[in-house]
């Protein structure tokens, strides 16, 4: 019985954070918890690990319906997306060797931050703005890719999040197609992060796999939600979302 309670209460986390970083990014922030919770027993490279394979199934079918709606900006996209896939494999490698309370105040600096410019810029992400994307831009976009994913790999929780706010204050995309993007970065950081956790046996597959399905039912509600809601919507839920986020994770650092 207290396994399958434990389950139950891992599908309805799992769920929440597939809604949550379909539209905005940062579900990790809920579901790692949770799977942290659930599995005292594990080291923190099994827990890593089977989250992203979770995290990965409800990736690509949010990705399924973005790109059906979304003009993707490829000519940006594809050297941000190698680059994020390299680094986030040296973050999983690095697991074990960078302090997690370390990236933990950087990020938590960071978040609060993005919260007082995106709450400041009344105006920002609501209007995509088309830009000629040139060497500077693609350079900037590679740098942005390989810190994010090496920080994804290593961490992970929030990256969505740090990813959706570069799109929109760096190239000037509306909250919509910035999430959208972000979807596709993390792709790739999730499939190099598990081409580390597999091999070394750090995925079990039954948790993972019934953890994935239900983030998969979260990120299809998610999507909906942006698409049918726009912007503005994301905007608002992007940062109730990140006030949700250092609380939780000032609650971690300073108590």
């Amino acid at each position: 019985m207290h396994v399958e309670y434990a389950l139950v209460a891992l599908g309805f986390f799992a769920f929440c954070g597939g809604l949550i970083d379909a539209a905005v990014g940062g579900g990790g922030l809920v579901q790692v918890p949770a799977l942290l919770h659930a599995l005292p027993q594990y080291s923190l490279a099994t827990v890593f690990g089977t989250n992203k394979l979770a995290v990965l199934a409800g990736n690509l079918s949010s990705i399924l319906t973005y790109v059906k709606r979304i003009k993707i900006i490829w000519k940006l996209m594809v050297p941000m997306m190698i680059s994020a896939f390299a680094f986030a494999f040296l973050g999983a490698v690095s697991v074990s060797l960078v302090p997690k309370k370390f990236m933990e105040y950087v990020v938590f600096i960071i978040l609060i931050a993005m919260a007082t410019y995106t709450f400041a810029k009344k105006d920002l992400g609501r209007v995509h703005l088309k830009q000629n994307y040139q060497r500077k831009e693609i350079l900037l976009g590679t740098c942005f890719g390989g810190l994010i994913g090496f920080y994804d790999g290593v961490f992970g929780p929030g990256s969505g999040s740090l990813l959706l706010f570069v799109f929109v204050k760096a190239f000037g995309f509306d909250f919509l197609n910035a999430s959208a993007s972000a979807k596709l970065v993390n792709l790739g950081t999730f499939i190099a992060a598990l081409i580390f956790f597999i091999p070394s046996g750090n995925v079990l597959w039954t948790i993972g796999g019934v953890v994935g399905i239900c983030n998969i039912a979260g990120s299809l509600t998610g999507t909906f939600l942006a698409l049918r809601y726009g912007s503005g919507f994301i905007r608002v839920f992007f940062l109730i979302l990140l006030v949700f986020l250092i609380g939780r994770m000032g609650i971690s650092i300073f108590l």
